[in-house]
């Protein structure tokens, strides 16, 4: 059995396995899929497609965050992947991946059960169609997280949490309740509604550490 081979990133801890028998590499990814992330994953992702001769299999079971960026470089490996003939499919993922792409409607290009191989033009137009959705859609929620962070004092983690499960506490797509969010926000604040969302999942957040620290004596 061949050694897997690590990729020693700062801001992601990526392991690509050896070809396995059956002509799939394996790539494990650990830590925060974001902005600062991409540059890494993609050259990790290209690599194992041209080592792989039928498909890269991807483990983000450790993948602890996951935003639009790391979404659309997850996007652009597996139509650079199909336009090869190979597959890229995610075996096992973390909440944070499994949100981000239920949300987003991205989650089925990605499951072992679809037709990864099929060239045909309607595929390559869904593929377009999905990709470009991200694309569009990541500004809005990028500033709807912001201002979540500014009003409420929220870590980007929070305030992503914050978003995704509002949206799937009203069943409302990501991008839609983060135009609502931002839109609102520019017309003079947060309504009370949203904010009584907000606040309703706050509670159900675990405590920060600094959270739970006592406040210093004033005496």
């Amino acid at each position: 059995m061949h050694a897997p081979t690590a990729v020693d990133e700062a801001v992601l801890d990526l392991t690509t396995d050896a070809p396995s028998p059956s002509g799939h590499v394996r790539v494990t990814i650990r830590g925060e899929l974001d902005i600062s992330a991409v540059p890494a994953l993609e050259r990790a992702l290209r690599k194992a497609v041209a080592r792989a001769a039928r498909g890269v299999d991807l483990d983000l079971s450790g993948t602890a965050f996951c935003d639009c960026s790391g979404l659309n470089a997850l996007l652009t490996a597996r139509r650079h992947a199909l336009e090869r003939g190979r597959t890229l499919t995610i075996r096992s993922a973390g909440p944070a991946v499994r949100h981000l792409l239920t949300a987003t409607g991205t989650w089925p290009l990605f499951t072992p059960g679809e037709p990864t191989l099929n060239h045909d033009e309607q595929e390559l137009r869904n593929e377009v169609v999905q990709l470009r959705r991200a694309m569009q859609t990541r500004p809005a929620i990028d500033q709807a997280r912001g201002i979540l962070m500014a009003t409420f004092a929220l870590s980007p983690e929070d305030a992503w949490d914050v978003l995704v499960r509002i949206s799937q506490n009203t069943n409302t797509k990501l991008h839609v309740l983060a135009d609502d969010l931002v839109g609102t926000a520019q017309d003079g604040g947060l309504p009370d509604g949203m904010r009584q969302q907000v606040t309703a999942v706050l509670a159900t957040l675990p405590a920060s550490p600094e959270a739970e620290e006592p406040a210093p004596d004033a005496s």
